[in-house]
This record gives C-alpha cells, structure tokens and sequence, in this order.
C-alpha cells in the first residue's frame, strides 16, 4: 500500500494541531523555539554579509539524526556531472510517499525529519528569522548530497522557479568531526552594485568569495533567494595528501540534506495567485535590463586581419587573402619559429583540410616546433614554481594576469596581447603578439580549415588548480567561427598523457598526428581531475517551450558523460533533446540518448584543437580539481570567417593555396620525410571503443 500524496509533510494526519505540532517540535534541539532564542538568530541573519544568511548549530535531536544517518544506507545514490558540479546525489525526497509500506518501513527517521523540517512551526520560525514571507509546507524539495573527494559545485545564486529560501543541513560523520582543510564548505560571494545613467541597476559578483562556512554535523545552514545576490558554492572537497595521512578519502564524505523552501501554493495559507510568475518575470527583466555583461572580464579584443577591409558597413577579403593562399618564403620563416615543420608541408595541409572539411574539428599533436615548446615548458615551469597571491586583487597589483570574471560565468586568469606592458616578453605573449596576428598563421589557418580567416581575438589562459573553470556557454551569432585551443599543460594525469619531458629527448620532428581524435593509450589513473575542454549541442529551438515549462528548469548547466575527461574526441551527432538544468537537480541522459558531445579535449602537452562552432553550441572547460598535478594552460583564439555561398567555388579557393605550397619544401629542410596521417583517427582509440 502506497502512502497517500495528500499527507506530506503531515504524516499524523487526523491528530489534534496542537499534538502534531508538539510531536515536531519534540524533533529539534531544546529551547530552540524559545523566544530569546528566536531573537538571537534574527539578529545574527539581520547584521550578516556579503547577503543575510543564518547558521543554525545542533538543530536537530542527535538521536533522531543519527538514526537517518543509519537509514540512509537503504538509498540508492548517482554519480552526476555537469559543467558546474560533480556530486552523488539522492532522488527526491518528497518521492518518498510513493514507495511501498515496505519501503517506508525502513526509513522512519528520514520521514520523520522531513516532516518536521516541513512542519508550519518550523517553517514559520525560518519564516520569522529571514523575513521571507510565508513558506509551502505542501511543495517540498530536498534531496541527499554526497560530496566525496573531487566533488564540488561551483557559484550559482539558486534563483528558479518559486524558490524563497535555500538549506543544507550536514549529516557529517558525528564521531569524527570534519577538518577545514578537507574543504566542502558553502562559501559565499558579495556583489558590487553598478547604477547605469538610465538608473538600471546590475550587481555583478566577485570572482573571491568573502565567507566561508565548513560543514558541522547537525548544523543548518539558509539563506533567502535573491536574484543577482544569493552567489555562492561548494568548495571541493579534497583528497588526502599524501598516503601516511589518516584522514583518508573514505573518512571524508560530505553527506547534506539540502534543498528549498518555497512560495505558498494554492489553497495554502498565504498563497497569491501570480506570485510565481511576477517573481519569474522579474527575475527575467533584471537579467535583461541589468547590463551586468558591461562588467564581465575579458573583453573581446577582434582585431581585423591586415589583409581586410570595411566596405559599406561589410567585412571583405582583400585579394591577397581571397585567391593567393599560398605561403610565401617570408610566411614560411616566421611559422618556422613556433610551428612543427611537419603542418607546413602541403601533403599535411592536404589532408588537415579534408579532415576538417568531413568533422569541422580537429587535433594536432606536437603542434608547436621543438625550440619553441622548449622555450613554453621552461617558462610554464618557472612560473607555477612561483606562489600566487591568495586574492584577485593582488594578483592583477604584483603579476601581468587578470582574473577573469564573474565567478557564476568563469574564473580563470588570463593575459591579452593588447594589455600586455612593453617589455614583457614571454613565450607566450610571442604566441598572442607574434604569431596569431600574423598573416602568415592567418593563410595557415585558412589553409588547414577551408575557411577564409578574416578577424583574430586570442588570450592565454591559466586554470588554478582547486580554483578555475569556464561554465557552459553559447554561440548565438548567426555566423560559424573558427576556434582554437593550443594545449599548453606540462604536467601529467589528465586523462591522455604527453609528457612535456619527452620532447627533450626527440631528435626529429614526429609525423603529426591528425583527426578528430588523439590516438593513444587507456586513460591514466590519474584522470578524473577535469580541465577537459568540451563543445555539447545546444537546445534545439522547439525544445524551448517545452523545457520553459519544467518548473526545475535553468539554464545554468549542461549534463556530460561520466567519461569525459578521457581522450579527445569528436563527433556532429544529432542535437538530442536537453531540458535546461538547475545546478542541483540532475537528470540524466536515458540509455539510448545521445550524450551530445561534439568534441572534447583533455588539457594536454602541445596539442591544437580547432573546431568550426556554430550557433547554439555549448563550450566549457571543467573545473580544475585540486588533485591536479599542475595548473592548466593553453593559448586560445576565435577567428572569424567569410561564409562562401558557392562550395566549389570554396573548394577551388582552398586547393590553390596546397598547391602553392610545392615549390617551398626546400624552406622546410624536410623534403618527402612527412607522411600521410589521415589514418590517426579517434577510432583507432582504444578509449573511444564505448562511445
């Protein structure tokens, strides 16, 4: 017999008001609802910053909570991943009324925690504290969070749907108190208004949080729901150290109830028709009016190439840049310092292009020349050798890197060419000044993709280990553009390992490895600590409505196959069917659906990625894990195109510019030693057999 829906969150149903609420009540700590108390935690949520929020110590009665502790061993819990966690988590909660008596038999103490939480005595008393309002007793949501070493959730403000408050009560081990340094705390970020000239206002987020609130047992954590304010995370939680360290991965398990309280319902007491939707709305106008963009970092700096031209408000290829593709002796001894001979060749080139053409994606390993990545590593390796500062601030007073933001966007540092100080040579500013600006890399590109290159917007980035990431975003111009992604990652254990190390040791240039793919073995053990770059296929347009309509719908993450962080891969699979997604309710992909990923790329040692994005494509690199052996780098770049309306006429264009390449092998110093590659392809990837 299944419980009926109509008695959640009153499971004494047909008791007197006074006895059900005295039963509740009976499940919280004594004297917490004395009314001194009460005042006490008001006053505390009312001084709180960077927002109001409230911590509650010992909430519940010890006994009852342990008992749940115990209980849960009887759920079942999923691994989930998306752009912006990695967490194990349960179904939810207020499912439980479905399952069989026999069920419910074994989990007394959870129904009874949940009812209590969703009692109107404790509702009303969170109510009284955060100035919420009313709050449904009816709609409850709450689900078991369990966060083990690697896992995290990076900054959101909750705002979806009829959310009024959010919680997290810890369920840690009671008997072995958890340690700071094992990370997971909630961490919240303050937010610098900005008035426009019209009176908008836009809050934007700092990329440094200002609080931060280690996980207890029994202790509750809240916050009122704010749109642009509420910003905050979950710090990972991190691996032990070393191996003589007794606090082992197995002891740190950070397992929560966290969930939200929400608007009255109909038929509930306080409950106004509308409310919903006015607060959906005006969530919706301040992401439109606010011009919180205005203050997001970097800036895009596109620069034209030099063989362009503005013409009635167009951009035009020159016609050095339209019909002679060809390398020139003067190209060829500039791409010489930095790129491998081996992508200069016209056989090379050849069969990069028609790869491209067939998967408009690619990836080259051992891209840059031997000298040159020399020069990269030494570099890479001085620098983290070198501590950071803890803060934004001080890292943009006393280093030549930015700190991107906002943090609910991405956080990374970063260099532009045109921010750069004179003087300030490096390896990689040679790359960002030299190289990506010239019109030598301009035709070597249009070369290797088919494409007429007409702009360039570059940036070196570096991923904090345990810090950095970029969320998932997407590409809404009507025009495709070329990407790049320039691995730059000296250390190992990304999940498709070459060792910096190894390019010491090499006498000749290697035969490039070409496709979609990168060939090699299984992934390492040490994989798993994110820093993959990956492009998933956006929400097809008459998925809108539908998605629109699903009450946890967001679009602030995109779910991704638990094998991502393995081996590069890519593949134009048909755009399958994804809801939005809320960053703590995950859904995942049925077994015959199509996971999405159009390409992806773990951080690596010299490897160029290059992919034709599209409108409606989704980008992100994965948070960085603190278990990382080393930061993340790489150099990348966006590259506007001339879309060609004739593909004959595009094709022709592209074989005139191989063919001139014939005469300049002599320049190369490599004759006919390249080979044909075209066979190094994703399939052959042992990794890749499953996908």
């Amino acid at each position: 017999m299944k419980r009926k829906a109509e008695e959640i969150g009153d499971s004494e149903n047909g008791e007197p008001a006074k006895k059900r609420a005295a039963k509740h009540n009976d499940r919280f700590r004594e004297g917490l609802f004395d009314p001194e108390v009460l005042d006490s935690y008001k006053k505390s949520y009312a001084d709180s910053e960077p927002y109001r929020h409230g911590v509650i110590s010992n909430l519940i009665s010890p006994t009852l909570l342990r008992h749940v502790r115990s209980e849960i061993q009887n759920l079942s819990f999923t691994p989930k991943e998306t752009d912006i966690y990695k967490i194990h988590q349960s179904g939810d909660l207020a499912n439980l009324d479905g399952l069989e008596d026999s069920s419910l038999k074994l989990l007394p103490s959870l129904l009874a925690l949940r009812d209590a939480m969703y009692s109107p005595s404790f509702r009303n008393y969170l109510s009284n504290i955060t100035g919420s309002g009313p709050l449904s007793g009816r709609k409850t949501d709450m689900a078991i969070n369990i966060y083990t070493p690697g896992c995290h959730l990076l900054c959101h403000d909750d705002v979806i749907g009829s959310r009024r408050v959010s919680y997290i009560l810890y369920l840690t081990d009671p008997d072995r108190p958890w340690k700071k340094e094992w990370g997971g705390a909630l961490r919240l970020y303050p937010t610098q208004t900005h008035v426009e000239e019209d009176g908008r206002v836009s809050k934007v987020p700092s990329p440094d949080y200002s609080v931060s609130i280690p996980p207890a047992f029994n202790q509750l954590s809240f916050f009122a729901v704010q749109p642009g304010e509420s910003f905050h995370d979950v710090e990972e939680v991190y691996s032990q150290i070393s191996m003589d360290d007794e606090d082992t991965d197995d002891r740190r398990a950070r397992m929560a109830i966290s969930g939200w309280y929400h608007i009255p319902q109909e038929e509930e007491e306080g409950y106004e028709k509308g409310l919903e939707e006015r607060l959906a709305e005006r969530s919706s106008l301040m992401q439109l009016q606010g011009k919180g963009d205005n203050y997001d970092l970097p800036k895009p700096m596109t620069q034209l190439y030099g063989a362009t031209r503005i013409n009635g408000g167009d951009v035009l290829p020159t016609l050095s840049s339209q019909e002679d593709l060809s390398l020139s002796e003067e190209d060829l001894n500039l791409l010489l310092k930095y790129i491998a001979p081996t992508y200069l060749t016209p056989d090379t080139l050849e069969s990069v292009s028609n790869i491209f053409s067939e998967e408009y994606s690619l990836c080259l390993d051992t891209f840059l020349s031997r000298k040159f990545v020399d020069t990269v590593r030494d570099f890479i390796q001085a620098q983290e050798a070198q501590t950071l500062p803890m803060t934004s601030p001080e890292i943009e007073k006393t280093t030549s890197w930015t700190v991107a933001r906002p943090p609910h966007k991405h956080r990374l540092l970063y260099q532009q060419a045109q921010k750069l100080s004179k003087g300030d040579t490096t390896p990689i500013t040679n790359l960002l000044e030299e190289l990506l600006p010239s019109e030598a890399f301009e035709k070597w590109l249009s070369l290797a993709t088919g494409q007429r290159i007409i702009s360039h917007n570059s940036l070196a980035r570096r991923f904090r280990r345990g810090q950095d990431y970029t969320l998932a975003t997407g590409y809404d111009q009507d025009s495709p553009r070329i990407e790049i992604c320039l691995g730059i990652t000296p250390t190992s254990g990304w999940g498709d390992d070459q060792p910096a190390e190894s390019e010491t040791h090499t006498t000749n240039e290697k035969a490039p490895n070409l496709g979609k793919g990168v060939e090699g073995e299984s992934p390492n053990d040490n994989s798993g600590v994110g820093g993959y770059l990956a492009y998933m296929a956006g929400e097809d347009d008459d998925d809108h409505d539908s998605a629109a309509d699903d009450e946890t719908g967001s679009d602030h993450c995109v779910e991704v196959p638990l094998d991502m962080s393995t081996g590069a891969r890519s593949t134009r699979a048909a755009n399958p069917k994804k809801h939005k997604q809320d960053p703590a309710i995950y859904r995942a992909s049925a077994d015959d659906e199509d996971d999405g990923v159009l390409f992806s790329m773990p951080a690596g040692w010299n490897r160029l990625g290059v992919v034709l994005r599209d409108k409606g494509t989704m980008r992100f690199v994965k948070y960085v894990s603190r278990s990382a052996k080393g930061d993340r780098w790489d150099v990348v770049g966006e590259f506007g195109i001339v879309e060609e309306d004739d593909d004959a006429e595009e094709k022709e264009g592209g074989r005139s510019g191989l063919e001139g390449l014939g005469n300049n092998e002599d320049i190369l110093g490599i004759g006919d030693s390249s080979e044909d590659t075209t066979e190094h392809d994703s399939t052959d990837d042992p990794s890749m057999d499953d996908e």
